[in-house]
């Protein structure tokens, strides 16, 4: 078993809704793993965690972001190696989603739909981490 720590970043991502001006979250579906998450990756060598977060949020889902506050890390194992990826809050600054190989689909979603669509438990907790801090 190599437990060598993987480093990744992401974001949550999210906007107001155009139409209702409710609280949206993006997630992106990854064929390769047929799962919902919210957009994150692997850190380039020397990468600052929150630049390769904003750079996976730009490749994943074709969005700048406006970072806000850094929210919880989460560890885990990934492939039999300890996982740990930071995430910070960002709120969508305009851009278009254009399928690729990595990311099929996103959805923009409420945050009760973003919890039941996401994958895995754990990502859940930072949706709800979102909704907490906007609302303050």
């Amino acid at each position: 078993m190599n437990d060598t720590l993987v480093r990744a970043a992401g974001c949550v991502l999210w906007r107001r809704s155009p139409i209702s001006g409710d609280l949206e979250i993006c997630l992106v579906h990854r064929p390769k793993y047929d799962d919902w998450s919210h957009p994150k990756g692997k850190l380039k060598h020397g990468e600052d965690a929150l630049a390769g977060a904003l750079r996976e949020v730009a490749e994943e889902t074709g969005y700048t972001a406006e970072p806000g506050t850094e929210l919880q890390t989460l560890r885990y194992l990934a492939n039999g190696r300890p996982k740990q990826v930071r995430y910070w809050a960002a709120e969508a600054a305009g851009g278009r989603f254009t399928p690729n190989a990595e990311v099929d689909r996103i959805l923009w979603l409420s945050p009760a739909a973003a919890r039941s669509r996401l994958t895995q438990p754990r990502d859940r907790d930072l949706v709800e981490d979102v909704v907490h801090r906007l609302a303050v």
